[in-house]
């Protein structure tokens, strides 16, 4: 009954205009107040901010702080595939003839996370990262591997949470939010970021401008308050690491695996 509750709360909730009013206050002069409480209440490391936290005059400019130079170093080999944020591993599998099995039991269909792309069949037997960022995390998505961008596209859609909540009890939470999707060409296929948006998530911003050609770990985007990205490797292509599994956490620019000539 409780839980039935809580999921009909956060249907009501999930309307964007919701989340646009958070995000508005967010932007403002008022919430810098807020601050050094919400630091401490997620246990932020406020000594690897770019900035002493009174030079941020607003909460979302803290929310989307870049880091001291050289926190995170980027997998200097060409063919490693990195981590495009600091994220807790929610979901790590091949994808089984256009399938995401189980991600906190559910399924997801290629079709349905890529919108109905044309360029779904490039990864119906790929690999597939769900990269989830509490809002202890670093905000900023980096770029994962050295390539050009091919396209990107901007998906509405609603703004249920993404936690653990979210994924079990919401129906399809990753294809139903609001996302931003780029497809990134290398040298041995493609990749393609999906950031989805989430609860109190004004926007998901690209950096501007945005480059065509990208190099690995090159800011790409922010999300504005906690969510997610789905990281997808074209099929044939990538091989991950053996000892990343549900529930490690990786750092941007950390290895994921080795991309290689389609098999």
């Amino acid at each position: 009954m409780a839980k039935s509750l809580l999921r009909l709360m956060t249907e009501l909730s999930s309307r964007k205009w919701i989340s646009q009013l958070t995000g508005k206050f967010a932007h403002s002069s008022a919430s810098r107040h807020l601050i050094p409480r919400f630091a401490k209440i997620y246990g932020i490391s406020i000594e690897d901010a770019e900035k002493e936290l009174h030079e941020y005059r607003t909460l979302n400019q803290f929310f989307t702080r870049r880091l001291k130079p050289g926190l995170r170093p980027i997998d200097p080999n060409p063919d490693t595939l990195v981590s495009p944020v600091d994220a807790l591993i929610t979901g790590i599998g091949p994808i089984e003839n256009g399938l995401l099995l189980n991600v906190k039991g559910q399924d997801y269909t290629i079709e349905e996370l890529l919108n109905q792309s044309p360029y779904t069949q490039k990864y119906k037997h790929g690999t597939y990262f769900v990269l989830y960022l509490s809002p202890t995390d670093y905000h900023r998505i980096h770029t994962p591997i050295a390539g050009n961008l091919v396209e990107s596209e901007h998906v509405p859609g609603k703004v249920y949470p993404v936690n653990d909540f979210g994924l079990h009890h919401m129906k399809r939470v990753l294809s139903r939010n609001e996302r931003l999707i780029t497809y990134i060409r290398h040298h041995f296929g493609e990749v393609v970021v999906v950031k989805v948006g989430a609860m109190n998530v004004s926007s998901i911003q690209y950096v501007n401008p945005l480059p065509k050609s990208l190099e690995k770990g090159q800011d790409l985007a922010y999300f504005e308050f906690g969510s997610t990205v789905v990281l997808l490797t074209e099929n044939g292509t990538f091989t991950p690491r053996s000892d990343l599994a549900l529930g490690s956490t990786v750092k941007m620019g950390e290895a994921l695996g080795t991309i290689h000539p389609k098999a």
